[in-house]
């Protein structure tokens, strides 16, 4: 892929109606997957499968009736996950899997009860297992603007290695400013093995207005 080239990467059938009064119907998701696709826009993430049946067969259908654009499911770093996923877009000529695992030390204590090493082999593990349902593998170190630098540096070069062919770069709670984050990017781009290898997604948050 060309250095100056933009892909446009769209969650608003995931992330975007997790905003209060913008959840939508299935008939809903789907006209607005087709209006994506007349856009022209390069991915469109789907759904989360695995997190109710409802999400699962959103993901299914714009799998089987959109044409064009990639078609995206997110997973977290779990087989359950990901099976979920694969099952939902293998209907897609084009597909990619989402998967992430939290990164930064609050949650990786708090909420995982994880250690580093273990969340770097669980991460490497679910790309590895990811592709057998399809090459196109994206992976987000969840609340990457709070993560320990080295650590964003050790297991984004792994997930590569691996196999992920996207690294998404999430602030998930809206914690840097323009400029921060695009230092942290600038850094990532610095010291990651292998980053030439994979394509850099950005997801920012305008939580504070």
């Amino acid at each position: 892929m060309s250095l100056d080239q933009v892909l446009i990467f769209d969650t608003t059938l995931r992330d975007g109606e997790q905003a209060p009064g913008a959840s939508m119907s299935i008939s809903e998701k789907l006209e607005v997957a087709q209006q994506l696709a007349r856009l022209g826009v390069h991915v469109i993430e789907a759904g989360f499968p695995v997190s109710s049946p409802a999400q699962f067969d959103a993901t299914k259908l714009v799998a089987e009736q959109i044409q064009g654009p990639v078609i995206c499911g997110l997973a977290r770093a779990n087989e359950k996950d990901i099976d979920a996923a694969g099952k939902a877009l293998a209907p897609a000529k084009k597909r990619r899997i989402h998967t992430f695992i939290a990164t930064s030390p609050i949650h990786m204590e708090y909420k995982l009860r994880k250690t580093p090493d273990q969340v770097l082999k669980m991460a490497v593990e679910a790309v590895r297992y990811a592709r057998q349902y399809t090459d196109n593998i994206e992976f987000s170190p969840e609340d990457a603007c709070r993560s320990d630098l080295s650590f964003l540096y050790e297991i984004l070069a792994a997930v590569i290695e691996a196999g992920a062919t996207t690294l998404n770069i999430p602030d998930t709670v809206g914690y840097v400013l323009p400029y921060e984050y695009g230092q942290i990017i600038a850094k990532l781009k610095e010291n990651v093995k292998g980053i030439e290898k994979a394509i850099i997604s950005t997801h920012c948050h305008n939580d504070l207005g």
